[in-house]
C-alpha cells in the first residue's frame, strides 16, 4: 500500500495540514528537515543532524539517553519515519517512535519500541495503545529483517475507524474503533510525534535477564524522512471531522484483501506476546480482543 497525499488530499486540505514537506506541490510531498516540525526535548548534545537536518543521530550512552518532539499536536493523520536501529548487541536499550497526548490521568498514546537483543537474536519491536488513560496493551513481533542494516519505514495511521502499525507498509497491528461495544477509543486528544533512544535494561530483553554492556556504548539510532500528515490542533476546528480528509477515506478504512493476507502473515509468523493470550496478566480476556482488534 502507497500513501500519497497529493492523491487523497483536496488542495485546500493539503495546503493547511501537510506537514513534514520542505515545499509542497501537487506533483510532489517531499519530507521534512529535522528542525522544521520538530525540538529537541532532552539531552541536546546527545542529538545531532547530519546531511543538512535530513537525517538525525540519537546516542545512549552511561550518562544519559535522548529525546525530540513535535512541535505541533495532531488529530487523525499519518505519521511516518525511517529509522535506522542500533547494530550488534544492543540488548537492554529502547529506541522508540510514538504518538502521546501528554495528559497525565487520561492520555491516549501509540507506542513503537524496539527492543535491542543481544548479537544475532531477532530485534523485536513492541507497540501498545492508550486509550483514556488505560494501556497495558502489548503486543511484540521479531522483526523479519536486520533492523540494523539499514533504514527502514515505521508508520502510524489513525482515523475514526482504527489505528494501523505499519512495518515498511505491511500491517502489523491493527487497533479497531469499538465504542459501539462500550470500548474506549482514541479520538479526542490530539497527539505529539516523539522518539527516544534510553537505556531500559530492567525490562527490555528477555524481560530484564540481559543487561546492557556498557563496553559496547556507545548506542547510535539514526531517523530520517520525517513526514506528518494531519490536522493540527489548535487549527480550524472542522479539520478532524472533515470526511475528506484522505486518510478518512474508504481504502483507508479497512485493510484490503492484500493487506489483510500480510497482516495474517506477520502475526502467524512472528508474533511473540500477545496481551489478549496471556492469561497470567489477564485471566478474564480484554473486551476489545473478544470484539476484534
Amino acid at each position: 500500500m502507497t500513501f500519497s497525499s497529493t492523491r487523497f488530499c483536496n488542495n485546500v486540505v493539503c495546503t493547511l495540514f501537510l506537514i513534514g514537506s520542505v515545499t509542497f506541490s501537487v506533483a510532489n510531498a517531499k519530507p521534512a528537515a529535522f528542525l522544521q516540525d520538530f525540538q529537541i526535548t532532552w539531552s541536546a548534545f546527545h542529538i545531532k543532524q547530519l546531511d543538512g537536518g535530513r537525517v538525525v543521530q540519537l546516542l545512549l550512552d552511561k550518562n544519559s539517553g535522548c529525546g525530540f518532539a513535535s512541535k505541533n499536536k495532531y488529530l487523525f493523520g499519518r505519521v511516518s519515519m525511517k529509522i535506522r536501529l542500533i547494530p550488534g548487541d544492543s540488548a537492554g536499550t529502547v529506541t522508540a517512535f510514538y504518538m502521546n497526548s501528554d495528559t497525565d490521568q487520561i492520555r491516549d498514546e501509540f507506542d513503537f519500541e524496539f527492543l535491542g537483543n543481544r548479537s544475532g537474536q531477532p530485534y523485536s519491536v513492541q507497540t501498545n495503545v492508550y486509550a483514556y488513560g488505560k494501556g497495558g496493551r502489548e503486543q511484540r513481533i521479531n522483526l523479519w529483517f536486520d533492523p540494523a542494516a539499514d533504514f527502514h519505514t515505521y508508520s502510524i495511521l489513525w482515523n475514526h475507524q482504527h489505528v494501523v502499525f505499519y512495518v515498511d507498509e505491511m500491517p502489523i497491528r491493527v487497533y479497531k474503533n469499538n465504542e459501539a461495544k462500550g470500548i474506549p477509543f482514541p479520538k479526542m486528544q490530539p497527539m505529539g510525534v516523539y522518539s527516544t533512544l534510553w537505556e531500559a535494561d530492567n525490562w527490555a530483553t528477555r524481560g530484564g535477564l540481559e543487561k546492557i554492556d556498557w563496553n559496547k556504548a556507545p548506542f547510535y539510532a539514526y531517523y530520517k524522512d520525517f513526514d506528518i500528515e494531519g490536522c493540527i490542533i489548535p487549527g480550524p476546528a472542522t479539520c478532524a471531522s472533515n470526511p475528506s480528509n484522505w486518510w478518512e477515506g474508504v481504502t483507508y478504512q479497512h485493510l484490503d484483501s492484500v493487506a489483510a493476507h500480510r497482516y495474517r502473515w506477520v502475526r502467524m509468523n512472528h508474533m511473540v506476546y500477545d496481551y489478549c493470550t496471556d492469561k497470567r496478566r489477564n485471566p478474564v480476556t480484554p473486551p476489545e480482543c473478544m470484539a476484534g482488534i
